[in-house]
């Protein structure tokens, strides 16, 4: 379910009573955590952590450099940790340190899906979202750019 909102505001009141308290749970625990450099914005439907152009123009599409977004979903709900696939590595540690909450382990491609906001140990998405600031993502994508160009 793609959003037309323009604003995180227009966003949250579109939702019915138990997604928006959710999503904004969840939406709290990002906040507090986001490394300072990284912008909140409406962007591909959602709501997205992201490095403002002004920051970093050179993206291949010419948007936003995403780090993170919340979404709500046909049949689920779902928050994008886009960050944690710049390395096998990291994405390997996150999984382990989610079964480890004993927590159901839901992912898409960069998604974590819920249902309710109790299904997410919100402490390690709040980890997470702490774990990389916008100097090493940038140098992530770039890295990976060269990569691919090579």
């Amino acid at each position: 379910m793609r959003s037309e909102a323009t604003t995180v505001t227009q966003y949250l009141a579109e939702l019915p009573e138990d997604r928006r308290r959710a999503i904004e749970q969840v939406r709290h625990v990002v906040l507090e955590n986001l490394p300072r450099g990284f912008e909140e914005a409406m962007n591909w439907g959602m709501i997205t952590y992201q490095v403002p152009l002004e920051t970093y123009p050179k993206t291949y599409n010419k948007q936003p450099l995403m780090y993170a977004a919340l979404a709500s979903q046909k049949n689920h709900m779902a928050v994008y940790l886009s960050g944690i696939y710049s390395s096998e590595k990291s994405r390997k540690d996150f999984e382990a340190a989610y079964r480890a909450t004993g927590k159901r382990f839901d992912v898409g491609k960069s998604c974590v899906r819920f249902k309710k906001v109790d299904d997410l140990p919100l402490e390690l998405i709040g980890k997470t979202i702490a774990s990389m600031e916008v100097e090493d993502l940038i140098a992530v994508t770039e890295k990976a750019r060269s990569r691919r160009k090579s």
